[in-house]
């Protein structure tokens, strides 16, 4: 497994770093693709765990997720998690600019108190694929808001006060 072995996925209302899934879907999509899917779950758990904490609460749900992700790969249909809240995306390569977007969101989704969850993005060919010339790049809810810079906190707060107005 390489180091940039992490995807990120959804377990029910929080996106996740995992390591070393893409591995394991690869080592179980031949030998799973026809078993239960609560057999396909418990494999995944079963690998993940030794790599990556899941919470005994939790394991529901991240069976779920892993099984999600597995019928993805194996071009099975699934059932996508609807995420609640505002969907923020930072796009970036790791840069000290889009950290400090990241941070200064994370800041004002608190002062603001809203269901938010943010994604940074680092992968260049998912940047690639919004179409962005420059980065950090800022996404609410799929619409590109920002390129190349960071946002004065204003506009921050006036862009999420206004995706927030249309979640309720």
């Amino acid at each position: 497994m390489s180091e940039q072995d992490v995807s990120q996925i959804r377990v029910e209302d929080y996106s996740v770093g995992i390591m070393g899934l893409k591995t394991a879907l690869e080592e179980i999509a031949e030998s799973y693709a026809q078993k239960a899917d609560h057999e396909v779950a418990d494999a995944l758990l079963r690998r993940l765990s030794k790599k990556n904490y899941i919470p005994d609460k939790a394991r529901t749900a991240y069976g779920n997720a892993f099984l999600r992700e597995f019928k993805k790969y194996v071009g099975k249909p699934y059932e996508e998690s609807a995420p609640s809240g505002i969907d923020i995306k930072v796009l970036g390569p790791g840069c000290p600019q889009c950290d400090g977007l990241e941070q200064e969101l994370m800041a004002v989704v608190s002062q603001l108190q809203i269901t938010a969850s943010i994604e940074h993005v680092q992968d260049m060919k998912e940047i690639g694929r919004w179409g962005v010339m420059g980065t950090p790049a800022l996404v609410i809810n799929g619409r590109v808001k920002s390129v190349g810079k960071i946002p004065p906190r204003a506009r921050l707060i006036e862009w999420l006060e206004e995706a927030s107005a249309k979640e309720t």
